[in-house]
């Protein structure tokens, strides 16, 4: 059976390696940990130079990005949502999250929010390459956890059949 111990990265594409990873040093406090570069792609030998760098999130999980400079110019899924695609890092407090809102806006971030989902709050920005990305502060109770958790099958099972929102968890956008 198969037993995933973590996630090893995630890979995005950049447009600018170096500015990828100066942006992410800058903004973000991620140092650069890793480069590859290659001339031709190991898995599939295809000859398509890249350069692929990897940064420390922290705690062991590494963000990563390829430059592949003879690829078209990088776009975005015109049929999904900006919202929709980003990654979430997480901080520690919801202290931290405004400031971090508010460092990151003093080097010229704009940023959306906080937002509050009851069970967390966050904060939304774009990195140099489009990327949307959210910063976000764990603020629920285990029991609201626990809850959610009790009915996240039978939510997607609702969902499954109906393609409209259970109401199972609607407590978490409701006005307190």
């Amino acid at each position: 059976m198969i037993k995933v111990d973590r996630i090893h990265h995630v890979a995005y594409r950049c447009n600018d390696a170096k500015e990828t990873a100066q942006w992410y040093k800058d903004k973000l406090n991620m140092d650069l940990i890793l480069s590859i570069a290659e001339n031709e792609v190991p898995s599939t030998k295809e000859p398509d130079p890249y350069m692929h760098i990897f940064l420390n999130a922290g705690n062991e999980n590494v963000l990563a990005f390829f430059e592949i400079p003879n690829s078209p110019d990088m776009g975005r899924d015109e049929n999904t949502p900006i919202w929709v695609q980003h990654l979430a890092l997480r901080v520690n407090s919801v202290e931290d999250l405004l400031e971090a809102k508010a460092d990151l806006e003093s080097k010229g971030v704009d940023v959306l929010g906080p937002t509050d989902h009851t069970i967390f709050k966050s904060i939304y920005f774009f990195d140099p390459n489009g990327h949307r990305l959210e910063l976000a502060a764990n603020t629920g109770t285990p029991e609201q956890f626990k809850q959610l958790n009790s009915v996240a099958q039978a939510m997607i099972d609702e969902w499954a059949e109906t393609k409209v929102a259970p109401n199972h968890a609607d407590w978490l956008h409701k006005k307190h």
